[in-house]
């Protein structure tokens, strides 16, 4: 059974500047390498980051399949699988499991918005049909849903259902996650990157940062200031994913991200369309960000 803590990094999918925008697994393995010999407690794709919502079903199986060849049992693979269909989700997730992921994460429906009753129904069904790990993922920014502390509860109770991770960047939300998780082996992760240190210190047992995708050591060390009792340190560290969280809203998600990676060498190429590139004016600020942190 796996761990889930620490630092989980959602990694963007590296593409190819051609027609089609195909995957680059050459950018993968190196992104990838440089993550876990930075620190990272596992590997996340398929998520926000990861465009989940441009690649297709094929695609995403055989992305899953380098992926778990690359990380080699280093540390653990996680896979978003989730959609609005009840039914894909499950042929997905059984797919995936078979290529030897350690766990998946489903982020609610995001277009219709199902009632209290068929959310915990359309989680216990994917839980029935398949044996790995499960990460809820509450996004409700995206999704117009933001699960209950009561609906956590009751999912809690599932055997394979093993985490929920948090992006409302809403502290109460947090708090009555981690209340819902009591007496079961649920694990509660921060999806928000501005709360990491008052979402550990509140009981989450690690997060899901998309910055650490670039600051790597800067998210490793604050996870490790906060668990070693370095208050002081920890709180820097917070604050110092700031300047990259700026820089990010320049443009859409995951342009600027993805523009900062190849700034430092791993050629993780362009989102894919509608997102567009960044401009000059967009890159010059980038540029100046990276050397913050020494990193160009």
């Amino acid at each position: 059974m796996i761990n889930i803590e620490g630092i989980i990094t959602p990694i963007v999918t590296p593409f190819n500047r051609d027609k089609d925008q195909t995957i680059n697994y050459d950018a993968l393995k190196q992104l990838i390498d440089r993550l876990i010999e930075k620190g990272v407690k596992g590997i996340f794709i398929l998520g926000s980051y990861g465009e989940f919502h441009v690649v297709d079903d094929d695609e995403k199986l055989e992305f899953a399949k380098k992926t778990v060849e690359i990380v080699n049992h280093r540390v653990p693979v996680y896979v978003g699988t989730g959609g609005n269909s009840t039914r894909n989700v499950i042929r997905l997730s059984e797919k995936i499991e078979k290529v030897g992921a350690d766990a998946v994460s489903i982020i609610t429906p995001y277009f219709v918005s199902p009632n209290d009753k068929e959310i915990i129904n359309h989680y216990k069904t994917i839980a029935a049909s398949i044996d790995l790990p499960i990460i809820l993922y509450n996004i409700p920014k995206n999704t117009k849903i933001n699960l209950s502390k009561e609906i956590v509860a009751e999912l809690a109770k599932v055997e394979n259902i093993k985490a929920i991770k948090d992006s409302s960047g809403d502290m109460e939300n947090l708090k009555g996650y981690v209340e819902a998780a009591k007496g079961t082996d649920m694990k509660v992760l921060i999806g928000s990157d501005s709360k990491i240190a008052p979402a550990i210190r509140l009981g989450a047992a690690g997060a899901i940062a998309g910055t650490s995708n670039l600051i790597t050591e800067v998210d490793v060390n604050l996870y490790n200031a906060l668990k070693s009792g370095n208050d002081e340190e920890a709180d820097r560290l917070q604050q110092e994913i700031e300047v990259l969280r700026s820089a990010l809203k320049l443009g859409t998600i995951p342009s600027v991200m993805k523009r900062s990676l190849e700034f430092t060498g791993i050629p993780v190429g362009p989102a894919r369309l509608p997102v567009m590139e960044t401009t000059p004016e967009v890159d010059e600020k980038i540029k100046e960000m990276l050397k913050h942190y020494n990193l160009i």
